[in-house]
């Protein structure tokens, strides 16, 4: 392949880069137009998710780059997602008094991170695409520097994700030097002739670094105080698009460069589902801050998605898929709501700061109550097919009582989404909360209408292509 149809094919990674640096030195210039530098990330954005729509399938870069069904879907979504937190996190900093024009590019170097990632070929890429979209991440929780816990927020964030890399680095340092090379194909011919088990063992790390980066137990540590102290639509971003990216990475480590050894990989990730959701559900109940009470909830769904994965066949893997972008849709939709709603100027974080919400706030109080329905997983909101393709897959594969503690584990969590419910309709308000802004709104509603009823247009059209994104990777 020449090198002009490699840029071709790099299409919407090229876009990403090349908007980032354009805006980046505009801001530079023109600090003060932050409107119009948001508009125009969101605008590069979009036009990246349009690249990847037509994006052609191949490989490049002597294999480190790939382009087929599977990074396709997942990087329309992801820049989807991102282009929808671009305006709901600047009006936000904006409100505060915190005018800075970094946040549109710190967001488009992260999504061009993640599409990196779902594209990834080789080790090398692999590697590439974390570390990118990790440090923007770093950045984007601590953004907001007058306020303590957002630095500690991202300092955390910034000590713990390094441990994760340096997992990640040994467990492919490993790989490297038992099978010989860094792509995948390479690595699963040298799995396929016996290469021993000093792979295997770096896999394991391997496994351990990327669980880290999609929060899944016992690699959650930072999610809780990240999330509790991060701004809130930079939870918004980092909870949902950058999960899909590495588990688009998982999926396609494990069945592209580890498919002849798909019984030991599966003891693993089987172990690190049922983890996460007990951990998700279980810890959770004693949440009272919803923000932390949301990042135990997204442990626990990150443990339903692996589970999908576990499975190791194409179905998983598009149940996988399906989980994931709706899955986004729930939590990028309730962090909108937390971001519309204050009182007195003063954020509204805790279970008890949504006392007489319905009586106040009808449209964002049914907007949460949708949302925690759905990830609660109850007929017939969009959580609710999410799982339903989950134990589907678990079942075809033989995984049964995972599928059944899982569901277990479901119905444990569903006390600390009611108990918001609850909280909402029948508690005494305590205070009058803010008009919502106008942009926060309009997220938070769009998508509580995908949870009901627009999801059931919507799965006819997203089935068939998580259906072919799972096929590319080549497990019956």
């Amino acid at each position: 392949m020449t090198f002009s149809s490699s840029l071709g094919l790099a299409g919407p990674e090229l876009i990403l880069a090349g908007g980032a640096m354009t805006l980046l030195v505009w801001g530079a210039f023109q600090p003060r137009a932050a409107t119009l530098l948001m508009w125009a990330g969101v605008a590069v954005l979009l036009a990246a998710a349009v690249a990847a729509a037509y994006s052609p399938f191949g490989r490049v870069f002597s294999g480190g780059l790939v382009s087929d069904p599977a990074s396709v879907f997942a990087k329309v979504a992801i820049y989807i997602a991102s282009a929808i937190c671009v305006p709901l996190g600047q009006r936000w900093f904006q409100r505060r008094g915190v005018h800075n024009f970094e946040f549109p590019v710190l967001v488009l170097l992260a999504a061009l991170g993640m599409g990196m990632m779902a594209s990834a070929g080789d080790l090398i890429a692999l590697y590439m695409g974390v570390e990118l979209h990790s440090l923007a991440l770093y950045v984007l929780a601590a953004m907001h520097r007058d306020n303590a816990k957002a630095s500690e927020a991202g300092l955390k964030y910034f000590v713990l994700g390094a441990l994760s890399s340096g997992l990640l680095l040994y467990g492919a340092s490993l790989i490297y030097g038992f099978a010989g090379s860094t792509r995948f194909d390479d690595i699963a011919i040298a799995v396929q002739s016996g290469a021993g088990t000093g792979v295997l063992f770096g896999l394991v790390f391997l496994i351990c670094g990327l669980a880290f980066k999609v929060s899944a137990a016992p690699f959650h540590m930072w999610t809780p105080d990240v999330y509790e102290g991060a701004p809130t639509p930079v939870v918004a971003f980092f909870a949902a698009a950058p999960k899909l990216a590495a588990m688009v990475l998982f999926a396609r480590a494990l069945s592209e460069g580890f498919p002849g050894a798909i019984e030991q990989w599966r003891q693993v990730l089987v172990a690190i589902a049922l983890i996460s959701v007990a951990v998700g559900a279980f810890a959770g109940l004693a949440q009272r801050n919803l923000k932390r009470l949301w990042a135990y909830s997204s442990i626990a769904n990150v443990g339903y998605a692996i589970l999908g994965l576990a499975s190791g066949d194409a179905q998983g893997i598009q149940a996988m898929l399906m989980f994931m972008v709706l899955y986004m849709v729930d939590v990028t939709g309730f962090f909108a709501c937390l971001a519309a709603l204050s009182r007195d100027g003063k954020d509204m974080e805790t279970i008890e700061d949504m006392a007489g919400l319905f009586k106040e706030r009808p449209g964002i109080a049914l907007a949460m109550t949708a949302f925690s329905l759905s990830a609660l997983g109850l007929p017939p909101f969009s959580g609710f097919w999410a799982k339903f393709y989950v134990f589907k897959a678990a079942l075809g594969a033989g995984l049964a009582i995972p599928a059944v503690i899982g569901l277990v584990g479901s119905v444990v969590a569903a006390f600390y989404y009611l108990r918001l419910i609850k909280v909402m309709w029948f508690d005494t308000a305590v205070g009058r909360t803010d008009a919502p802004p106008i942009e926060a709104w309009l997220v938070a509603v769009t998508l509580a209408l995908f949870t009901f009823p627009v999801v059931l247009i919507a799965l006819k059209f997203l089935d068939p292509l998580a259906a072919a994104a799972a096929a590319a990777f080549g497990l019956a």
